[in-house]
């Protein structure tokens, strides 16, 4: 085999000489202007955030962690991202081969029936007695590219990265899904609350137009009072009704979120119940560009287009081509596989330099440059966007608690207003009006208030997943 020695030896050092230059640069994370803390921020910044809390540790409710482990295995959009983390996975098996050359096995048989009036016919008459040529070849062929300036590298760079960006991809839509079935909880537990609040105050409404109608049959009130307060009552009534459907509507939509059919969901917690018992800390905006999967994927998608950009370059420059093939081949069958009479082997290298391809090739990479500097825009987009909303949830759980509180003095002063109305107006110091005033604006304040104590928590929720939380 010395014949082969000078040409792979030539092969070898050509291949290395070429791979040992890298065409392109090497990715280093966009420069992001990040605050050292948080606008709105209430408590001093530091390293611990509840982003870092598994989804079990922050919400401590059995019931939604139930109906959260059932989103995390059944839910379709996660299904999917999970998917699409397998197909990213075999293509980075696929480039990590790349350095590898094809190997195939060819079977071939043929024949020719040549005109007679050709070398290749009357050869075929006057030596073997017949008017075709047969054909018959087995062979292994080898080829073999051998990418020149760290193309193979940048590949299996982009490949790997492409892969990590469809695996943090995956945690943020486990994260939104996450955040999206305890705001369906919350607001399913609210409606209990403002469904209990229509049911007193129809009751207390009705206690109300039994005394009147009382009064109405002793002539101490008119028929106006009666007709008023039957309007207030079916104002009351018609609250009911419409409570139940949104419960029956955000039920359904929290089960099509665990991947069930629609249905009920048994639930035990009310609403005033619910409590984080850690404190809602958000730590340092730096830590977004790690613990959010969104940002960390926008940060892998500029790094795997960085890559691209270096692909492309290096399609404009040489490749070496190295192809060899050996088997048998014989114009007989018979003498088919006679060994070694019908062997054969070939080898060659070659060196191809791109001149001209309609300057596909530059436009090429023209793209990739605009690609790479997109991504790149978009990554910074996205650790704005990232602190944007962390800020945004830490300035509503602070202007929420305050609102919380106002609300429950009004409730409490409304609450006391409506039980004196009553006790005036059956002692005649009030009139009816002042009696269903003060008892729609209760029904109205007790309606706030608990959509106030569902905002809050729904802000708690955004903190939580605006900081990454949810994945682990």
């Amino acid at each position: 085999m010395n014949k082969y020695i000078m040409p792979l030896l030539l092969i070898t050092g050509l291949s290395s000489m070429m791979m040992a230059c890298r065409v392109g640069k090497d990715f280093s994370r966009p420069d992001t202007a990040l605050p050292v803390q948080y606008r709105s921020a209430v408590l001093p910044a530091d390293s611990n955030n509840i982003g870092l809390l598994p989804a079990k540790t922050f919400f401590t409710d059995p019931v939604l962690q139930t109906l959260i482990d059932s989103a995390l295995i059944k839910n379709f959009d996660i299904q999917v991202a999970i998917r699409n983390v397998a197909i990213a996975a075999q293509t980075v098996k696929t480039a990590r081969l790349g350095a590898l050359p094809d190997l195939n096995l060819q079977v071939q048989a043929n024949r020719n029936w040549p005109s007679k009036n050709s070398l290749n016919g009357s050869l075929s008459e006057q030596f073997m007695g017949t008017k075709y040529m047969d054909d018959y070849n087995a062979n292994l062929g080898l080829s073999w590219e051998v990418i020149a300036w760290g193309k193979i590298n940048r590949l299996k760079e982009a490949a790997l990265a492409t892969y990590l960006q469809s695996a943090e991809a995956s945690k943020a839509v486990q994260t939104k899904i996450v955040s999206e079935v305890a705001q369906g909880y919350y607001n399913l537990l609210m409606l209990d609350t403002q469904q209990e609040i229509a049911a007193k105050n129809l009751a207390l409404t009705d206690s109300t137009l039994q005394i009147m109608q009382l009064q109405f049959t002793s002539g101490q009130i008119t028929t106006l009072a009666i007709e008023q307060t039957q309007a207030q009552r079916q104002v009351a009534a018609a609250l009911i009704p419409k409570i139940a459907q949104e419960i029956t509507l955000q039920e359904n939509a929290l089960q099509l979120l665990t991947g069930a059919l629609p249905g009920a969901i048994i639930r035990q917690s009310r609403l005033e119940s619910i409590r984080f018992n850690l404190p809602l800390s958000a730590g340092v905006p730096a830590a977004l560009l790690t613990q959010r999967p969104d940002v960390h994927a926008a940060e892998l998608a500029a790094k795997a287009a960085n890559a691209r950009t270096g692909i492309a370059r290096a399609n404009m420059y040489p490749a070496l081509n190295i192809t060899a093939s050996a088997g048998v081949n014989s114009f007989k069958a018979s003498n088919w596989f006679n060994i070694p009479g019908s062997l054969f082997e070939t080898v060659g290298g070659s060196i191809t330099q791109p001149i001209f391809q309609r300057k596909k090739l530059k436009t090429d990479w023209e793209i990739a440059k605009l690609e790479e500097e997109k991504s790149v825009i978009e990554f910074k987009q996205s650790v704005l966007t990232a602190v944007g909303e962390v800020s945004d949830a830490l300035v509503r759980l602070d202007k929420l608690q305050a609102q919380h509180a106002i609300t429950q003095v009004r409730v409490e002063q409304l609450q006391s207003a409506t039980q004196h109305a009553g006790l005036l107006f059956q002692s005649g110091m009030a009139t009816y009006l002042e009696v269903l005033n003060a008892q729609s604006n209760v029904l109205q304040s007790e309606l706030d208030l608990a959509t106030l104590q569902r905002d809050q928590l729904s802000a708690a929720v955004d903190l939580y997943r605006s900081l990454g939380g949810g994945w682990q």
